[in-house]
């Protein structure tokens, strides 16, 4: 009896010192104000280490045409995208894509995992309390489309109704604080959502009016009945908290960029093919990092 209690006392002895240590090993998990783990913190990568690593990873959108996307042939192309080439460029590094969606974005720059975001992001102050965004490259509006034989042109329109929006965007944000008496049916991706529009499977779809108004072109049957909603906001590259290396130098190459017009030439590239005279590129080209 009493060699089976030192037994039994070893080895609860020895499982304690191996859970101790295991948890040492893990370091510490913190929480966020409603008790989930938090992302654990990863260190930025300066201009030098960048440039010393020969590639910067730029998170882009891959189904957001024409600001980022994939064309027929596995490539990058858009807006943002040829905005990336040019940091690329001017950094003298390669570059590697990682392909976002809406809702991880800030994720994707605040923890590390991208060296920039690049995916038609707008600034906030919500979003600017866990990432530093450099000067904007672009202003938008919020914009909605809808079925032609249903054409939605006043947002009192869409009261009790089904409205499309994606996960982590200002749309999903703007509807949820000023029209709660709107029906938000959200997608985690954009392709997903156009779907549901097509489908019949929503009564509207809202996020940014560049957006809305070049898809509308491209799919007969869509207009965009309300083509300016909420305040004008600015897109513009985001970083991870501190990295004022990085921040810096963005900044210092959107000001130089905006001497030659960089932005309005990456506008006659991606953007005026989509949209014809529908819109002015000068109401939504921002170069410089001013804001008219």
């Amino acid at each position: 009896m009493k060699r089976n209690l030192i037994t039994k006392f070893i080895t609860l002895a020895l499982s304690t010192l191996l859970l101790t240590g295991s948890l040492a090993g893990c370091g510490t998990q913190t929480t966020n104000n409603e008790g989930q783990p938090e992302a654990p913190s990863v260190s930025y990568r300066t201009v030098d280490e960048i440039k010393e690593s020969g590639k910067i990873v730029i998170g882009v959108f891959s189904d957001k045409a024409p600001f980022g996307y994939i064309d027929e042939n596995g490539k990058y192309q858009g807006y943002d995208v040829y905005f990336a080439e040019r940091i690329a460029k001017d950094l003298g590094v390669d570059i590697e894509y990682v392909s976002t969606d809406p809702a991880s974005r800030v994720e994707y720059a605040a923890t590390g995992k991208v060296d920039i975001i690049l995916a038609n992001f707008t600034v906030t102050e919500e979003r600017a309390q866990q990432v530093d965004f450099a000067l904007p490259y672009m202003k938008v509006k919020l914009g909605v489309v809808s079925p032609d034989n249903a054409l939605i042109t006043d947002i009192e329109q869409l009261n009790g109704k089904n409205l499309i929006v994606v996960k982590g965007t200002t749309a999903e944000t703007y509807f949820t604080e000023n029209y709660p008496e709107v029906n938000l049916q959200k997608y985690d991706e954009y392709a997903d959502a156009y779907n549901a529009l097509l489908d019949g499977r929503g009564d509207a779809f809202s996020t940014d009016n560049t957006e809305v108004l070049a898809w509308a072109i491209s799919n007969p049957g869509f207009t965009v009945g309300i083509d300016a909603l909420g305040n004008a906001d600015t897109i513009a590259p985001a970083v991870q908290k501190g990295n004022s290396t990085l921040l810096e130098w963005l900044n210092d190459e959107i000001v130089s960029l905006g001497a030659e017009k960089f932005f309005h030439a990456d506008y006659e590239e991606t953007l005026a093919p989509v949209y014809g005279e529908a819109a002015n590129p000068d109401s939504l080209v921002v170069e410089g990092g001013k804001v008219d």
